[in-house]
């Protein structure tokens, strides 16, 4: 009887382990049956996500726009690979998160410092275009020093380009990063930009609401070939004065000036760009080093491509001036 009971208990205990042997079998494989539909449902719905991308990318483009010489430009599908013919250009394209995009650039485009490692295809006016169409891109931007030869080899090649550039005001630089925002369907991105932008200047202005303005006179170019400067139909003559400034050239026009003019208006302020000697110079040259300001010390110099390229630093341009002006404002 004993036997009978033993071999009894026996067959009870393996009979449980064999059990809990398939428990834990079954429990296993349900983990892992249930791990594998996670995964697989989790691939579904990243692959569903892409494909909703997609379509929505899809069914924003084609996109069409005005650009800066009236030309009707249609962008057909979103750009991946572009090449700026301008620093303005290079300097939005970063600034809109895009730089990984740029494959060419030109020998000026030297900000932000990342596009320095993209290959250049040469200088503004007179680029490799054979270098350009080798890269294919899908998109080519120009601004202000657009080529019509260059642009009518391009549109040969049968390149997609987009010039833009709005000169008449400060605004001009709002409307260029909306465009581009529009071009790349990244409008989010352009809007916080020109967001930013806005605080900035309205700092400014705040700041230089009260004070006496200056009169200013900005260098573009002097000596045997002509002065040049930001005449009254430029947006940097706008700068000048919203930066407290009274530009004592805003009656010329196609940034072309004379020095007689300049010497009688006398200014308080001249202001030249930190290239090189050009603040020596300037303080040494015939008419020039008669003015009032150079000889007070108030020949001052500043980061010219904060003013020339119209783009996302023009804000940082405007307070740069008013710093200048108006130092006291600013410590």
């Amino acid at each position: 009887m004993k036997k009978l009971i033993s071999l009894l208990l026996v067959m009870m205990m393996v009979f449980a382990f064999v059990g809990c042997g398939a428990n834990e079998a079954n429990e296993t494989n349900t983990v892992e049956n249930t791990e594998v539909a996670e995964t697989t449902e989790e691939v579904a719905e990243t692959e569903e996500a892409t494909e909703e991308v997609e379509d929505v990318v899809e069914s924003y483009y084609p996109v069409s726009l005005t650009d800066g010489m009236g030309r009707e430009v249609t962008i057909e599908s979103e750009p991946m690979t572009v090449v700026s013919l301008a620093p303005s250009m290079t300097e939005l394209v970063y600034a809109l998160g895009l730089g990984d995009r740029l494959v060419g650039r030109t020998d000026y485009c030297n900000f932000p410092e990342a596009a320095l490692e993209v290959d250049s295809i040469g200088s503004l006016r007179e680029p490799n275009l054979e270098a350009i169409i080798a890269l294919n891109p899908d998109l080519v931007l120009m601004s202000t020093h657009a080529s019509e030869e260059v642009l009518a080899k391009l549109d040969e090649a049968g390149l997609t380009v987009a010039i833009l550039f709005a000169q008449e005001n400060f605004d001009g630089a709002y409307e260029i990063i909306d465009q581009a925002g529009m071009i790349f369907n990244v409008e989010e991105n352009a809007t916080a930009l020109v967001d930013t932008m806005k605080a900035d200047v309205a700092a400014v202005l705040e700041a230089v609401k009260d004070v006496e303005k200056k009169t200013v006179y900005y260098v573009v170019g002097f000596g045997e070939w002509g002065d040049y400067t930001a005449t009254g139909d430029t947006f940097i003559h706008e700068m000048l004065e919203m930066a407290g400034g009274t530009n004592i050239a805003a009656d010329g026009e196609g940034w072309s000036y004379n020095l007689e003019s300049i010497i009688l208006a006398d200014p308080e302020y001249v202001i030249c760009s930190q290239v090189g000697d050009t603040k020596t110079i300037l303080s040494e040259t015939e008419g020039y080093m008669e003015l009032t300001a150079v000889k007070d010390g108030k020949l001052v110099e500043i980061n010219q491509d904060l003013l020339s390229r119209q783009g996302p630093r023009l804000a940082e341009g405007l307070k740069a001036i008013a710093e200048l002006l108006h130092p006291e404002l600013f410590q």
